[in-house]
This record gives C-alpha cells, structure tokens and sequence, in this order.
C-alpha cells in the first residue's frame, strides 16, 4: 500500500494538516497515522477499507484518489450552473460535487447556490449522527 501512503502524506501536506489535525478529523490514533508514514519496505502496515475511507473524508479525497485510480466523473456539462457556482465558490472537492450532482428530490435538482450550499451542509453536519448509531 505504498502508494496509498504516499497520497495521504501528499494530499495531508496539500491542505496544510498536521498529523494531529488529520488523525482527529479522520477518528484515528495519531501515533497509527505516524506509524503508517513512516513504515517503509515489507514491514509497511496496511491500512483496512474503514481506515482508508475516514482519511479521504477527512482529506477531502475519494478513496480511489488515495489508490491512485482513477474514477469517472460527472461531465462538467451534466452539472448544472447553480452547482458549479456553489462549488467554485465554497471550494468543495470535485467528489461531493459528483456526489451531490446526483441528488434529486421528486425529480428536481436544487437551482440555486443557496439551496446546494444547504444540503451540502445538512450532509455534513449529519456525519456525527453516523457515529452514535455505532
């Protein structure tokens, strides 16, 4: 899993993230994420699919980014203007854009920013909801 390693490291110091900050986001030991960047050879330690997944959301990341696959995206002209705003405007990663793209309600899409920018908050602010169901 060398090159999944590699692109956390790189995509961490892309965002100006220290280990303490991603390992918090991510809900992993920050001595696991030292121990994972450090390790090297065949003594490297493999993250699981779980591991893999809370540190591309943490990094904003798809975890086929952190596998350096590569993944289709939606066709910039499949996105409608209202979504390319908000995500021009917000900074959001290309993979929630894809995300939300696909998000429609009775057949309609949102169209306008602020109607984007509020779901895309309501789906972030949701998360925590995730871990006490656990």
């Amino acid at each position: 899993m060398p090159d999944a390693v590699a692109q956390i490291r790189r995509f961490r110091k892309e965002r100006n993230l220290n280990l303490s900050e991603l390992a918090a986001e991510a809900s992993v030991a920050k001595s696991y994420l030292s121990a994972l960047e450090s390790d090297e050879g065949d003594t490297q330690r493999r993250p699981s699919a779980e591991t893999l997944y809370r540190l591309a959301n943490a990094l904003g990341v798809a975890v086929s980014d952190l596998l350096g696959r590569s993944v289709e995206q939606t066709d910039v002209s499949q996105i409608p203007q209202s979504l390319r705003d908000f995500a021009a405007a917000s900074g959001i990663p290309r993979a929630d854009v894809d995300m939300l793209v696909s998000i429609k309600f009775r057949g309609d899409q949102p169209e306008s920013m602020e109607r984007w920018e509020y779901i895309y908050r309501a789906i972030k602010l949701s998360k925590p909801m995730d871990k006490s169901q656990q």
